[in-house]
């Protein structure tokens, strides 16, 4: 089983989704057949390298709202991460572009450590208020996961990935996926949003039904008509 999921790592319900289908694997009978991979999306593709004031008024003036209502939207964020065991710490959080974030996570992917940067980009940005579109931090992160610098370094200074990049966010449109995150199971189930576990692990359960089909039992004839059982063939 295949899960892709579309998420941007200044995405806060994005981390929380992501703990929500750790949950939901963690419970699923057929953990060790599923493989994740994160696919690419930029919220704000144009956005700079930094943003100055506060996170709550910045929030505030993209959804036109006061910055008390912007502070409740916080505050039910940061309830729902501590939750499943997140610590957001959005007085300090900076977030920026993530274009050259999500070019790594490709590289990340082809060594088999895209999950563990994945985690580490969210820590970083949600918890640390680490600048997350610094490439000396991003090289930093990535090196602490376990990639080469000197290949992070190389990245960075080109244009490496970039088509894959832009080629997920051309997928992320086709499949009417208009914000993040976005779960896609096997190429069949599309799931919008931060779904709580016991939701993922019913369309999980569903899709590897789906996939498995069990074979049906129709009567017809003799019940008592000869065959082998119990590792024994009467002859």
């Amino acid at each position: 089983m295949q899960i892709e999921i579309w998420s941007d790592v200044v995405c806060p319900w994005c981390w929380i989704g992501r703990r929500h289908l750790e949950l939901a694997l963690e419970r699923f009978a057929h953990r060790e057949e599923v493989s994740v991979q994160w696919r690419s999306f930029e919220l704000d593709p144009g956005a700079p390298p930094s943003r100055d004031g506060a996170y709550v008024d910045r929030l505030a003036g993209k959804y036109g709202t006061t910055v008390a209502q912007a502070q409740q939207m916080i505050d039910s964020m940061t309830a729902a991460g501590a939750k499943v065991g997140l610590d957001y710490r959005f007085d300090i959080a900076r977030p920026g572009n993530t274009f050259d974030a999500h070019r790594l996570l490709h590289l990340a992917h082809e060594q088999g450590r895209q999950e563990a940067l994945k985690d580490r980009l969210f820590r970083a940005t949600f918890t640390e208020g680490e600048p997350i579109s610094d490439r000396s931090t991003l090289t930093r992160l990535a090196v602490e996961v376990g990639l080469a610098e000197q290949q992070v370094t190389e990245v960075l200074a080109g244009d490496r990935y970039a088509a894959e990049v832009r080629a997920d966010e051309r997928r992320a449109g086709e499949l009417g996926a208009t914000g993040v995150p976005f779960f896609v199971i096997d190429s069949r189930y599309g799931i919008p949003g931060a779904q709580p576990p016991d939701t993922l692990l019913q369309v999980l359960d569903q899709a590897w039904a789906d996939a498995h089909p069990s074979p049906v039992l129709v009567p017809a004839g003799d019940r008592d008509a000869p065959g082998c059982a119990d590792g024994t063939c009467a002859v």
